[in-house]
């Protein structure tokens, strides 16, 4: 049957007819000498379609509906994320040149470029699908990650009522958006980031209207005022790139009532800071960082990326962010809000106001609660 598959594989290239399943079936009967039988022919047919479409063989996985990741470390290594942590799958390729035309094939499908010159790829799928791949000798074999990136529409109630926080931090969450204080929501990935960001967002005034700046579109809060500006990767020509930090300056433009950066992960940190300091209150991103007393350090090693250095970015960091929200994955992969943090006046240590495990801390939680009741609330 590999055999098989080769030959036809070069023969519909050498005709470079429309790949059609008609086509695709004239082939194999040309290549077989039209003794397959049935069931022959649609094992062969199914291979090919897979080979030809989509992402081949992931594509069962792709479309099951809790998958996050789907990741490819070898011919016979298919490894899945479906909620609760990595497990491998009974999937094979044929072989790592099978690994190569499809990661290929889907790099021509972003607009981008895969091959010894440019030996990997960052991009965009139809279907919000985030695609990376490494090709040897970068990595012992073709190394295939798909992100699938699932819009985040949750409001804080069904965020309550699967766990993620209970009634009373819900509250807290609701006036800390209602008081238009700045806020980052952190944590590690996959930890449910733009879940709750997207949530938050629902709790705005629907008078007030919100400019979303991401890479994908994950986020799709429940608001009748949100505008979303999505980044461009340059395509293969390397022209047309539009950067995070390019849409943050044009979202100023667009009479925003809260700027929103789906996910701060470079130069783009400078331009947010300097639209929370110029009266665009209630701001909001998401950060990775693995703790909230983390985000000031992060953040200096981001704004470095933008010409700014730590005694400005400290400056603009203390007068712009409030409050930071630090979500947690636990190992079965429930997850949860973990840390509620400010930042103290004229400074940007974050310290812990309410955390998962002890519960309210006097000093931050009287802090946050000031900081709440003294805010702008319209």
């Amino acid at each position: 049957m590999t055999d098989l598959v080769e030959r036809v594989r070069r023969r519909l290239a050498d005709t470079r007819s429309d790949l059609t399943s008609a086509s695709v079936a004239a082939a194999v009967r040309g290549e077989s000498g039209g003794v397959l039988g049935d069931e022959d022919m649609l094992n062969a047919l199914t291979v090919l379609r897979q080979e030809f479409t989509g992402a081949g063989p992931l594509e069962p996985l792709l479309h099951a509906p809790d998958t996050t990741d789907v990741l490819v470390t070898a011919p016979d290594q298919v490894w899945v994320d479906d909620g609760n942590g990595l497990r491998r799958t009974p999937i094979r390729f044929p072989d790592e040149a099978a690994v190569r035309r499809l990661a290929q094939r889907l790099a021509i499908a972003a607009g981008r470029r895969l091959d010894e010159a440019v030996p990997y790829v960052d991009g965009r799928l139809s279907g919000s699908v985030r695609l990376h791949a490494v090709l040897p000798p970068i990595a012992p074999s073709t190394c295939l990650s798909l992100r699938v990136l699932r819009p985040a529409a949750h409001t804080l109630d069904t965020l309550c009522d699967r766990g993620t926080f209970d009634d009373e931090i819900a509250e807290v969450l609701h006036r800390i958006v209602l008081a238009r204080a700045a806020f980052l929501v952190t944590g590690g990935t996959g930890s449910g980031k733009t879940t709750l960001l997207a949530a938050l967002l629902g709790r705005v005034p629907h008078d007030q209207r919100i400019v979303c700046v991401e890479d994908a579109g994950e986020l799709q809060p429940t608001h009748p005022q949100v505008v979303h500006l999505l980044s461009r990767t340059p395509n293969v020509e390397g022209a047309g790139e539009v950067t995070t930090r390019d849409l943050v300056r044009q979202a100023l433009r667009m009479r925003p009532d809260r700027i929103v950066v789906g996910e701060v992960r470079g130069p783009e940190v400078v331009d947010l800071l300097a639209c929370l300091n110029t009266g665009h209150d209630g701001g909001a991103g998401t950060l990775h960082a693995n703790s909230p007393t983390e985000v000031p350090a992060r953040l200096e090693a981001l704004a470095a990326l933008g010409g700014l250095d730590r005694t400005a970015l400290h400056a603009q960091l203390a007068a712009a962010v409030k409050v930071v929200l630090h979500m947690h994955r636990s190992a079965d992969g429930r997850r949860h809000l973990a840390a509620i943090g400010v930042l103290e006046n004229n400074s940007t240590r974050i310290t812990p106001a309410w955390t998962h495990t002890d519960g309210w801390h006097q000093a931050a939680s009287h802090h946050l609660q000031t900081l709440i009741t003294s805010s702008r609330t319209h």
